[in-house]
């Protein structure tokens, strides 16, 4: 236990399997990995034992079924061009991918659903459709999202003068379960224009380290946009003589657009400063209106088989992660575990290292030593002087 910083006590450890959900705090104190977790026990024999876990984000759990369809015809009239899908089963449906053999195209959309292509039942009205191909930008935003529907047939009505080359087409039931997060509060933000880069920067500062894999950026404008964005996040700082330099790593990047929710998403990561950067090319700069960071929330389950006082221990940046076997057999654990509760937490005491004792502990012994020394020194050169 003396090779980590930190220790908190896990309370009323009573069931062979248990969880413990990681707090806040405990993150800017340990390594990035978080490698260095361990849960030590020390038995009444004052032995200290090694309890096995698994950690684990709560993340979203999502579910992809693709539904057989058949493309019945192609037609067009003055409003556009319509495209039928025939779903030979009785399924629902919540999601239609599309292709296109076109590049460039910005298309608004009709969805109908019908047991009988007699009576028409509509399904969202006025949805876009995106394509961005060029030098700088390659942008496309062709997943139609619609309540979830039962019919065998679907009618796809796209609002063009230019006949759509529709070259491929997935219907799915897409099914997510939310993953469990904590929203972080923001101690401090501020969004400056650089007119150089063209650029919006936004720098962000959390009360504590943290781990995030979620940004939400929230846009007041109305009008459509469409720019690309670089979240970063500080690794690490250095003092120089013109000052402080900091050093930062990109998490994510992607294209801020008024179609969806820009929502940017990455894999967990300890951070407590952020950077984000909007290209605003020769565009006028987009007004923010909220910014939500959030992330997982972090659990480990944990075997005990034998009686002791466990601790949660951490704190340790030269630690490997621990190998244990309950990686390997994950269906064995009960799908209902007790949370255990963790105590405050305590600084682990480190024994001073005792340094190499003097010699010669009394320095009259030292002063001794160095008459005689004097003397013998003199009386050498007292007899080459004679016999010179």
């Amino acid at each position: 236990m003396a090779e980590y910083n930190y220790k908190r006590e896990l309370k009323e450890v009573s069931e062979p399997w248990s969880k413990i959900i990681l707090p806040n705090e405990i993150f800017g104190k340990t390594s990035q990995d978080l490698s260095d977790l361990r849960i030590l026990g020390l038995t009444a024999s004052n032995d200290t034992i090694e309890a096995p876990f698994l950690l684990r984000e709560i993340t979203e759990k999502i579910s992809r079924k693709e539904v057989a369809f058949k493309t019945l015809n192609a037609s067009h009239n003055e409003k556009g061009y319509y495209f039928t899908f025939e779903i030979p089963t009785i399924e629902s449906i919540n999601q239609i991918k599309l292709n296109f053999a076109q590049e460039n195209f910005d298309w608004r959309i009709d969805l109908e659903g019908s047991q009988d292509q007699q009576e028409w039942f509509k399904l969202i009205e006025n949805y876009r459709i995106l394509s961005i191909k060029n030098d700088h930008t390659d942008f496309q935003f062709t997943k139609v999202t619609l309540p979830s529907s039962k019919y065998r047939f679907f009618r796809l009505l796209i609002h063009s003068k230019e006949k759509p080359e529709l070259s491929a087409a997935r219907i799915e039931q897409h099914e997510i379960t939310d993953g469990k997060f904590r929203k972080y509060n923001i101690k401090k933000i501020n969004t400056q224009e650089n007119k150089q880069s063209k650029q919006t920067e936004v720098d962000i500062e959390l009360q504590l380290p943290v781990r995030v894999s979620h940004i939400n950026i929230g846009i007041a404008d109305a009008y459509d946009y469409y720019r690309p964005v670089t979240i970063k996040c500080l690794t690490d700082s250095f003092r120089t003589e013109q000052g402080w330099k900091y050093n930062y790593s990109t998490l994510t990047s992607g294209i801020l657009n008024s179609l969806e929710k820009n929502e940017f998403n990455f894999n967990s990561k300890t951070v407590q400063k952020l950077k984000i950067f909007i290209d605003n090319r020769d565009n006028q700069a987009l007004m923010i209106d909220t910014i939500e960071v959030k992330g997982y929330i972090h659990e480990l389950v944990a075997r005990f088989t034998i009686p002791a006082s466990y601790f949660l221990t951490y704190g340790n940046k030269s630690a490997a992660s621990p190998n244990y076997d309950i990686k390997r057999f994950t269906n064995n654990i009960p799908e209902t575990l007790i949370t255990l509760e963790l105590g405050e937490e305590m600084t682990i005491e480190k024994k001073e290292m005792q340094g190499a004792e003097p010699l010669f502990k009394n320095k009259i012994w030292l002063w001794v030593i160095m008459i005689v020394i004097i003397t013998l020194l003199g009386w050498f050169s007292v007899n080459m002087i004679k016999k010179n």
